[in-house]
């Protein structure tokens, strides 16, 4: 007999998923509330980024949540409209999905506004009606949707928020989102994406069959090279955001850093190789660079 997923399954299946992402999400050693509000946070972008990519817990427990008839279950656009509705209803009412009635004290208690969570609302229906970025510049402008409202919440959370901050965090997400992106060349192709600018991949002769390929040949590993090596400057360009804080929060932005730099290092050590799967670093390969991080404050 099939068991029927309750909205407690679907919230603790999108919450789980915190323990797989490149950088610390909410560790131990933060205050118990930002712990809890950040998990909030997270709640939200996970599960809009799952809507966006049909990746949401099996049983269709989400839509009922949203209000989506099963008949448009499957339509992503339709379940991010929903989703949508159910986040104004954090900041004017009381919302259906346990998610966002989780992130309702956390928007309350830290004054936080509508505009970042719908920048990645608005990236996800980019997601399934733009496919293909022609320029580093279309890429950007995307991560300015997808990426750098995540980096704004936490420093919104922590009431840390100033413009030179803001500046060095979007730095900083964009960076992890084109490391993402190199990670999951092969995964993103299965979903017809392609997140490698169109103008790089013809400046290193790459065409789409060879990102389908087991292994990655010497043009695409050039190219994932050189992306990675943007990353890495753009890691460098927001990394002094680390030392213009204090105590624990300086040890969560260092893991933030660290995260996209052993990511980068893993990338490397295999050669540029990502298509065979993602290449991850180590525990101790992230500690190693978290202690390098704040060593250098940057």
């Amino acid at each position: 007999m099939t068991r029927t997923v309750t909205a407690r399954d679907a919230e603790r299946a999108t919450l789980d998923k915190a323990a797989g992402e490149n950088f610390p999400v909410a560790p131990f050693f933060l205050p118990r509330p930002w712990r809890a509000d950040l998990m909030a946070v997270y709640g939200f972008a996970r599960l809009v980024d799952d809507i966006g990519d049909g990746d949401l817990a099996p049983g269709g427990a989400d839509a009922r949540l949203l209000g989506v008839s099963a008949a448009d279950a499957e339509d992503r656009l339709v379940l991010l409209d929903a989703f949508e509705a159910d986040l104004r209803r954090v900041f004017t009412g009381t919302p259906r999905h346990p998610l966002l009635r989780r992130l309702e004290p956390t928007v309350r208690r830290c004054s936080l506004t509508p505009e970042p969570f719908l920048g990645l609302i608005a990236a996800n229906r980019q997601d399934q009606l733009v496919t293909r970025y022609e320029s580093y510049d279309d890429l950007l402008a995307y991560c300015e949707l997808s990426a750098n409202p995540v980096g704004r919440l936490v420093l919104g959370v922590t009431g840390t928020s100033t413009p030179e901050r803001i500046r060095r965090s979007d730095a900083i997400c964009t960076a992890l989102q084109i490391v993402e992106h190199l990670q999951d060349v092969k995964e993103d192709l299965g979903r017809d994406r392609v997140y490698l600018p169109a103008a790089d991949m013809k400046r290193f002769h790459v065409r789409e069959t060879d990102l389908a390929a087991p292994t990655a040949g010497a043009s695409v590993r050039a190219l994932v090279a050189y992306e990675a090596e943007r990353a890495r400057d753009l890691l460098n360009e927001g990394a002094p955001l680390v030392g213009s804080v204090h105590g624990r929060l300086k040890l969560l932005l260092a893991g933030f850093v660290a995260g996209g730099r052993s990511a980068i290092d893993a990338i490397t050590a295999a050669g540029y190789d990502v298509l065979p799967g993602p290449p991850k670093p180590g525990k101790v390969q992230l500690l190693r660079e978290v202690g390098v991080t704040l060593r250098g404050e940057g």
